[in-house]
């Protein structure tokens, strides 16, 4: 790829993401890994500003063996065909293998499920296209192939798959419904949780519609336009309306009891089939523990809207 007037002074990781279907964090392991060269020389930085006129390669590492355990755990499979699987993920169940979580992840149950998973994000994420986090419940996109793979994030990119969640939150909003729309970034006491930022951070765009009113909480429907990490969590705790039963950003006190973190769930999703080009679109039921919760604030908390 050339770099153009355009991109001068561009981070190269951001120049690579941008004009490619890798991630930044992708890019920036090939970096580690001294898959990047600018004319012929290995380049390590993901800080490194490029000029215009140059020409940046990349080069994939050939597919290693993967050694994450496959393992028989159940999953609720909603769609499946040869290039991709959409699954109803359960709360408390980790996407994909990282340290403390070798093992009873997403990406195990998969690996004994499949056959073959798409390599592009790696040995320990293969085929995952999108992420969850650990808590929360609901639906998440799986790549069979590399085809299908970086067609799906090429989508994401684009902002062509709607992705729909409820959220349990404290409080009632000011208005009916919104756009919250800040920078966000990794917590500059905190490296473990994000926050928005003044400056510095990712813009991140996050839609939300008041579906029902309790006493003391509300149910909304959020949709994502960017799919920062913890976006919807940070974004209704800077609105000072944190989700129900969030272990980072919530409330130390809850009145409800969450089991398995926050009570938030991806309820639907909508996205065009890489193969066929049809538009596939896809709903989840909450999980039991979650119906109950809400069941129960329906017959002792319910506020006419």
């Amino acid at each position: 790829m050339i770099a153009t007037e355009e991109d001068e002074d561009m981070r190269l990781d951001a120049f690579i993401a941008k004009n490619s279907t890798l991630s930044r964090s992708r890019v920036q392991q090939l970096l580690a890994e001294e898959c990047i060269k600018i004319k012929d020389k290995v380049v390590k930085k993901a800080s490194f500003r490029i000029k215009a006129g140059q020409s940046i390669a990349v080069r994939l590492p050939a597919p290693v063996s993967y050694d994450v355990v496959a393992e028989a755990i159940d999953l609720d499979i909603v769609y499946e065909d040869s290039d991709l699987i959409v699954i109803n993920k359960a709360p408390n169940m980790v996407v994909h293998p990282a340290p403390g979580h070798r093992e009873g992840t997403m990406v195990n149950a998969l690996l004994a499920h499949c056959q073959d998973l798409s390599g592009i994000n790696g040995v320990m994420r293969p085929g995952i296209v999108h992420r969850l986090d650990k808590d929360t419940s609901g639906l998440i996109i799986v790549a069979k192939n590399d085809f299908a793979h970086a067609a799906l994030s090429a989508q994401l990119k684009q902002h062509l798959v709607s992705r729909e969640y409820l959220a349990l939150v404290h409080g009632h909003m000011k208005c009916p419904s919104g756009t919250i729309k800040t920078l966000i970034g990794r917590h500059q006491q905190n490296r473990l949780e994000m926050a928005v930022l003044q400056e510095k951070g990712r813009i991140a765009i996050t839609h939300y519609r008041v579906i029902e009113v309790f006493k003391d909480y509300s149910l909304l429907s959020v949709k994502l336009e960017t799919g920062r990490t913890h976006q919807i969590r940070v974004h209704l705790a800077h609105l000072q309306h944190p989700i129900v039963g969030d272990p980072l950003y919530g409330r130390r006190r809850e009145k409800i009891k969450v089991p398995n973190g926050q009570w938030l769930h991806a309820t639907r999703i909508k996205f065009i089939h890489p193969r066929s080009q049809q538009m596939i679109e896809l709903a989840a039921e909450l999980p039991f523990a979650r119906q109950r919760i809400l069941n129960n604030l329906r017959r002792s908390e319910k506020v006419d809207n």
